[in-house]
Order: C-alpha cells, then sequence, then structure tokens
C-alpha cells in the first residue's frame, strides 16, 4: 500500500471519529425532552406556492375618483343582476319569478306556442285599421279584434288547464295559489318568445 493512500485513510478515519465525537458532544448538551429540527434530520421543507390574489382597485385619492369607482361597481352589478335573471338565477330572480312552480309554468308556456304572443300586433293592425275612414275596413278591424280576443281566451283556458294538471302531479304539497299561478303563466303567453325574461329554456313542442 502506497503512503499517499495511507494518509488519505488516516484522515478520514480522524474526520470521522471528529464527527461522531461532535455529535456525541452536541447530543448530550442537548436538553432531555430536546426535539431535533428537520434542518439538522436532513429534511428539506418544501416552499409554498403562492397563491394570485384579486387585485383590488388603488384607494381613490379624492371624492370624484371615489365616485367614479363606485358607478363602475354599481354598473357591473346592475350587468350581472340582468344576466342572472335573463338566464334564470334564482339569486337574481324578482319575488314573483322565483320557485319551483313558477320555473315549471314558465316551461309550460315557452314549449307551446300562444296565441297571447301574437295579440299586441293584431292589436296595432286593428288600431290602424280602426283609424281609416273607411266603414268596411273598420268593420273587419272590428272583427279581427273581436276574433284575437276569443282566441286568446280560448288559449289562456288551455294554459291554465296544463299548469293546473302538471303542478299537482309534481308539486301536490304546494303552497302556491294556482290563480296565481294561472295569472303568471297567461301574462307570459302575452309576451312575445324572445322578449321573455327570464329567456326560455325549453323549446317549442318540448315534452314538459
Amino acid at each position: 500500500m502506497s503512503p499517499l493512500f495511507r494518509r488519505k485513510q488516516e484522515a478520514d478515519l480522524v474526520a470521522d471519529a471528529t464527527s461522531s465525537v461532535d455529535q456525541e458532544v452536541s447530543s448530550e448538551s442537548r436538553p432531555k425532552g430536546y426535539t431535533p429540527s428537520k434542518k439538522e434530520l436532513g429534511v428539506v421543507t418544501p416552499k409554498r406556492v403562492s397563491t394570485g390574489r384579486r387585485v383590488q382597485d388603488p384607494a381613490p385619492s379624492n371624492r370624484k375618483e371615489a365616485y367614479k369607482q363606485l358607478r363602475e361597481r354599481q354598473r357591473t352589478e346592475r350587468a350581472e343582476a340582468a344576466e342572472g335573471m335573463r338566464n334564470g338565477d334564482e339569486r337574481y330572480l324578482l319575488a314573483r319569478d322565483r320557485g319551483p312552480e313558477r320555473s315549471l309554468v314558465r316551461d309550460i308556456v315557452d314549449s307551446r306556442r300562444t296565441v297571447g304572443s301574437w295579440f299586441i300586433g293584431g292589436a296595432v293592425v286593428v288600431l290602424i285599421g280602426s283609424s281609416v275612414p273607411n266603414p268596411l275596413i273598420q268593420q273587419i278591424s272590428t272583427l279581427i279584434w273581436a276574433g284575437l280576443a276569443v282566441a286568446v281566451l280560448l288559449d289562456s283556458i288551455l294554459i291554465a288547464r296544463r299548469i293546473k294538471k302538471l303542478v299537482k302531479e309534481r308539486f301536490p304539497q304546494t303552497g302556491q295559489r294556482l290563480g296565481s299561478l294561472y295569472l303568471y303563466g297567461i301574462m307570459r303567453g302575452l309576451t312575445f318568445r324572445r322578449m321573455r325574461v327570464p329567456k326560455p329554456k325549453v323549446a317549442l313542442n318540448a315534452k314538459i
């Protein structure tokens, strides 16, 4: 064995002995209930991943800036409320539109073609015809008006019967008054389909 290799082995033995002595001295100097840290045990603590936080608007520097931020927030809230109301979100609906019974009534009306949705257009035609100084046209306008009224009445009766049947089947213990549900459905049927709020969730002729 070469002298260089022998000296290297002796140096390693001395280093190991010194390290063990240091560990023994260190352990003896510690208190009885001492718990070694993760660093001493060689455990590396992973770094915490920082989560992004919502950036808030800077604090207003004056009253004008504060008023501007307030208007922006109000505009955003109104837009969210209008969108939520159109989509039928219960959080934004008016009291008259809330509840599963009202949702069912909307689906009943939206799944069929109603005569009432054409009532406004017919009323405009009748109004224009009645203003024409021609007795024949005025008589025709009166007949159209009477025909629309009868058609709307019959259609409203059919809607009410459908509402009564399905509400009693699906909500036998409901506390809603049927008369209120009838009126709610009939008034929705008088509105053009594209203008209804909340907007229709079912297609025409869909099975309810």
